[in-house]
C-alpha cells in the first residue's frame, strides 16, 4: 500500500496539491503548474520525486497497480491483470476536401499532441445527402501503443483534463461494456503543447482507451488507479443489453399465426 504522503488522484476535486512535471518544460510550453486536490480513498499515487522519471506512469503500473489489482480481483496469474492495450485519438474534419491547409494544420497539431504522425481516414461509402464520396478524406486518426501510449495518457490525466474549462470530473458511464473508455474534447487547446494564441480553428477530438479488462468494473478500477479523475460519488453503471432475436424467431412466430 502506498504511503499517505503520496498524491491521490482518483477523485474530482481539484485544488491543493501540485501536479508533478518537469520545471524546465513549463517555460517552453507556456503554462504554469496546475494544482489539484484529491479526495481520500484507495488509489495509486504520484510521488513528487517520480516527476523526473522516464515513463513514470508505466513504472507506476508495473510496480504498484498490478499488485493492487491482483489482490482485489483475486487473479491467479499476473497476465490476467488488465492493462491499457492501445489509445486511439481521432479528429473529424468535415471540410478536409475543400480546405487542404486546414487539414495540414490539423495533422501538425495532432502530431504535436500525440508525438506520432496521424493517418488520414477516408469514407468507405458514398452518402449523397452529406455530399460525401467514397475515398474522400473525412478526418485523421492516431493509434498509440507502448511507451508513447503511456506518455500520452500521463499528460492527458495530469495536464489536459485539469485545464478543461469548468471541469468537474469525467463521466464514469462512458464505458462500452467491454472495458473500453472514451473521452471527448471540444478543443485541442487543453493540451499544453498547443498554444491558444496560434490556434486557427478549434477542433474537437475523441480519445478511446482500449484495455484488456473483461468488465467495466475492472477497467474503472484500472483507470482510477492510474489517476483518471472520475466524477465524485459515482461509478460505472451496469448496462443490461437485450438479446437480439435472430431471423428464425420471427419465422416461427409467423408460422404459428398461420
Amino acid at each position: 500500500m502506498a504511503s499517505a504522503s503520496l498524491l491521490q488522484s482518483t477523485s474530482s476535486s481539484f485544488t491543493g496539491v501540485r501536479l508533478p512535471f518537469r520545471s524546465s518544460v513549463a517555460p517552453r510550453l507556456g503554462f504554469s503548474p496546475v494544482t489539484i486536490k484529491a479526495a481520500a480513498g484507495t488509489a495509486v499515487f504520484v510521488d513528487k520525486s517520480e516527476a523526473e522519471t522516464v515513463h513514470r506512469l508505466k513504472n507506476v503500473y508495473l510496480e504498484k497497480i498490478i499488485p493492487l489489482l491482483k489482490d482485489e480481483f483475486s487473479y491467479s496469474n499476473m497476465l490476467e491483470v488488465p492493462k491499457v492495450e492501445k489509445i486511439v485519438v481521432n479528429c473529424g474534419i468535415g471540410d478536409a476536401s475543400q480546405n487542404a491547409k486546414g487539414l495540414d494544420a490539423a495533422i501538425s497539431e495532432l502530431a504535436l499532441i500525440t508525438g506520432q504522425r496521424p493517418v488520414k481516414t477516408k469514407a468507405k461509402t458514398s452518402i449523397a445527402g452529406f455530399k460525401v464520396r467514397e475515398g474522400m478524406t473525412l478526418g485523421i486518426a492516431v493509434t498509440l501503443r507502448g511507451n508513447l501510449m503511456y506518455s500520452f495518457l500521463d499528460r492527458l490525466i495530469n495536464l489536459a483534463l485539469p485545464r478543461t474549462r469548468d471541469f468537474q470530473g469525467v463521466n464514469p458511464n462512458s464505458f462500452d461494456g467491454h472495458g473500453n473508455y472514451s473521452i471527448g474534447f471540444r478543443e485541442q487547446s487543453v493540451f499544453p503543447e498547443i498554444k491558444p494564441e496560434i490556434v486557427g480553428k478549434a477542433r474537437g477530438m475523441d480519445v478511446c482507451i482500449i484495455t484488456t479488462a473483461k468488465t467495466d468494473k475492472e477497467a474503472y478500477k484500472l483507470l482510477s488507479l492510474m489517476g483518471m479523475p472520475f466524477r465524485e460519488g459515482s461509478g460505472p453503471s451496469t448496462v443490461v443489453r437485450k438479446k437480439k432475436l435472430k431471423s428464425h424467431h420471427f419465422d416461427s412466430k409467423s408460422r404459428g399465426r398461420r
